[in-house]
């Protein structure tokens, strides 16, 4: 029996994994649960499996530091969305708990130092998010050596056939209907504006220790292949599969198997795939990523960051949708070389992008 811990439990990534491990009891059981507000739906999933939790707007990240060390876990699923993020997966790896990385934040900002701690303590870093655990799936089997190129797919999100005009215009409520994926607030708006497949393109040079120009990203609306690889001889291998997130967190919570499992299995029969280029000039978020990728110290922790303001400021109607990439791509005129070689500057580069960017907000309120 596998003990799981839950970080985020009533976020997407949380609910679709206690949605498995009630289908599958004589598998696994919950070893502790915690999210950002949601008191009673916390207490009712307590009670049903029978676990400790902590809220984290009531007990912080002490609460969730002493749920970690006392939970007793084989494997953490982190599904918590953003910065808060990053110090619970430090708390799994010290703890030596392997870990199922949903959170891009903990990669984005602070994927040395993580890595780290895994390393010192033999501890995995199983990725969660579809289109690397694609990779890390297709990377198993076909070699890490044999590999010469990622391709990660992208739904395009809503606005891929807008022009420019009509993404001036664009509201909350048109880019938080995703097509294709059901997600929180803030990943959907970064799905429209393709700094989440930015952040993606990040994950993926670091994760699997590729340079940017080898990580591509194709625009492929149906989100039924999930990631590429190519092999040295050219010949790209797909993962496909419906486009259900319980598929990557099983492949975490079963690795380094493959298991049966309840899911509906993908039918190729009367299925379409199209496939295009990203639209960059009108989608600067994802210029903008490659451009942090390359440059990597603490540019991608300034991206991030500054994203995070804008969307935030976004969804309070208190900038455009076309200002996020403007806040973003002001916030990293700044000089973002240092090395992040402790946790206190990777949180202190944090803060700073933070203040910038709200900083250009107020100048464009203006």
């Amino acid at each position: 029996m596998k003990r799981v811990l839950v970080l985020g439990c009533t976020g997407s990534i949380g609910k679709q994994t206690l949605d498995i491990i009630r289908n599958t009891r004589d598998e696994y059981e919950v070893a502790g649960l915690c999210c950002s507000t949601k008191k009673e739906e916390l207490e009712r999933l307590c009670k049903e499996f029978n676990c400790k939790g902590t809220l984290f707007t009531e007990d912080g990240f002490d609460g969730i530091k002493k749920l970690i060390e006392e939970s007793g876990a084989d494997i953490a699923v982190n599904g918590i969305a953003g910065a808060n993020g990053l110090l619970p997966s430090v708390y799994v790896l010290e703890n030596k708990i392997q870990l199922a990385l949903a959170n891009k934040e903990t990669v984005v900002m602070a994927w040395d130092y993580v890595k780290s701690i895994a390393d010192k303590n033999a501890t995995k870093i199983i990725p969660v998010d579809s289109e690397h655990s694609a990779i890390f799936s297709l990377i198993n089997q076909c070699g890490k050596n044999n590999i010469s190129e990622l391709v990660i797919t992208a739904s395009g999100g809503p606005f891929r056939n807008y022009t420019k005009e009509q993404l001036e215009n664009v509201t909350v409520k048109q880019a938080l209907n995703h097509p294709t994926w059901n997600m929180g607030p803030k990943i959907t708006i970064d799905s429209s504006t393709l700094a989440n497949k930015g952040l993606e393109v990040i994950e993926a040079c670091r994760l699997f220790n590729m340079p940017a120009e080898k990580v591509k990203v194709v625009v492929h609306p149906q989100s039924l292949i999930h990631s590429l690889v190519r092999t040295k001889d050219g010949v790209l291998y797909a993962q496909i599969s419906n486009p259900d997130m319980r598929h990557p967190i099983l492949n975490a919570l079963t690795y380094p198997e493959i298991k049966n499992n309840y899911l509906e299995k993908f039918d190729l029969f009367d299925t379409e795939m199209t496939f295009y280029r990203p639209k960059t000039e009108m989608f600067k978020m994802l210029p903008l990523a490659y451009e942090c990728a390359k440059k990597s110290n603490c540019y991608t922790i300034a991206f991030n960051a500054a994203n995070e303001i804008a969307v935030d400021y976004f969804l309070k109607n208190k900038c455009s949708y076309m200002q996020i990439p403007e806040i973003v791509e002001e916030t990293l005129q700044s000089d973002w070389s240092e090395i992040p070689s402790s946790l206190e500057i990777i949180q202190a580069k944090d803060a700073k992008a933070r203040e910038i960017a709200e900083s250009v907000i107020t100048k464009l309120e203006k």
